[in-house]
């Protein structure tokens, strides 16, 4: 797939105008959107990717599976970043009028580092076919430690890299409105504001260290790579707001994602065979892919659900019990007082 350069030049340029547009539109009125708006927002950019999928088929041959069966891949795994964004903006207390601010910094990074990413990937992959083993090998370690790990913790642990930031710029304890410089009795500092931002950024540094690979075992096309991680960071924001709170019910999510990696995994090293040994190896075609995840993502998220519903009927039983005993008792004891 051969991508002339004015191509790339229109796509970067679109990305960054619905950035500022984004950016002028939370700065004009900062507010917590509602589900309405959320929901509206979404559906427009899961549009737009679904139109520019259904233009890669008519232009090219093949290539809107690829791009398909990637956007779904980073968007399952943009589900796992919007898990720990919860955690860091609940343990930094965002003022919510201010979280949209906070996540579209974030996001403009994650698109910043992922094509960076993106960028040293496609230069590996076309210098040694055998990187794949690397790429394979790291997604199924991932895979791992997601099962053994039981899903994700419940709280946001500040690592090393921010603590050290924390040591040289000296921080206030209350926020400052959106602002990211404050003065507190004439003295200089950062807000909490700007620490949530690179808090936020660190993390989807480490988020682009398992997506970037498992994307690169749909396709090694650099330009739906990063056409793929775009549509799919896009709606992140908007999505935060419609299902922050479903989030908590998809128990199941990390074992969903450690199949997907796994598989993806798999595949890699199976591409690797192929490409640099003699061996007679099937390679998994993008269409089975396509059908592994979407299957793995329904299934995860209906047995999830179900799950949800068992727990939240199991404990209104538990106390219902109780509380019959707690009247029942009432109940005798003044029976026995009456007869006294």
């Amino acid at each position: 797939m051969d991508i002339a350069p004015w191509v790339w030049a229109a796509t970067i340029a679109v990305l960054l105008g619905v950035i500022a547009l984004d950016f002028a539109i939370i700065t004009r009125r900062p507010h917590e959107p509602s589900m309405r708006e959320a929901a509206v927002w979404v559906s427009v950019y899961v549009s737009l990717a679904v139109l520019f999928g259904i233009g890669l088929s008519a232009f090219t041959d093949g290539q809107a599976v690829d791009f398909f069966t990637g956007w779904i891949v980073e968007y399952s795994m943009s589900m796992d970043n919007l898990f720990v964004f919860i955690l860091i903006l609940g343990s930094f207390a965002v003022p919510r009028e201010h979280r949209q601010r906070v996540l579209l910094v974030g996001i403009a990074l994650a698109l910043l580092f992922r094509g960076l990413f993106i960028a040293a990937g496609a230069a590996a992959v076309n210098t040694f076919a055998g990187v794949f083993y690397l790429f394979g090998a790291f997604l199924l370690y991932t895979a791992w430690k997601l099962v053994s790990g039981g899903g994700e913790d419940d709280e946001y642990e500040e690592n090393a890299a921010l603590k050290a930031v924390r040591r040289i710029l000296p921080t206030s304890d209350t926020y400052d409105g959106h602002k990211l410089l404050t003065r507190v009795n004439g003295t200089r500092m950062v807000t909490p504001m700007l620490m949530v931002m690179i808090a936020v950024g660190m993390t989807d540094i480490l988020f682009a260290l398992d997506s970037i690979p498992a994307i690169f075992g749909i396709t090694q096309e650099p330009y739906l790579v990063f056409t793929a991680n775009a549509f799919a960071l896009m709606g992140l924001r908007q999505l935060y707001f419609l299902i922050g709170g479903l989030l908590n019910k998809l128990v199941y999510l990390s074992y969903g994602l450690a199949a997907i990696l796994g598989f993806i995994g798999v595949k890699l090293v199976l591409h690797a065979l192929h490409e640099t040994t003699d061996l007679h190896v099937p390679e998994i075609p993008t269409m089975v892919s396509l059908v592994v995840i979407v299957v793995t993502l329904g299934a995860t998220t209906v047995l999830s659900l179900l799950k949800s519903r068992r727990d939240a009927r199991a404990d209104q039983g538990a106390d219902g019990p109780e509380a019959a005993d707690r009247s029942g008792g009432g109940d005798d004891d003044l029976d026995e007082r009456v007869s006294l």
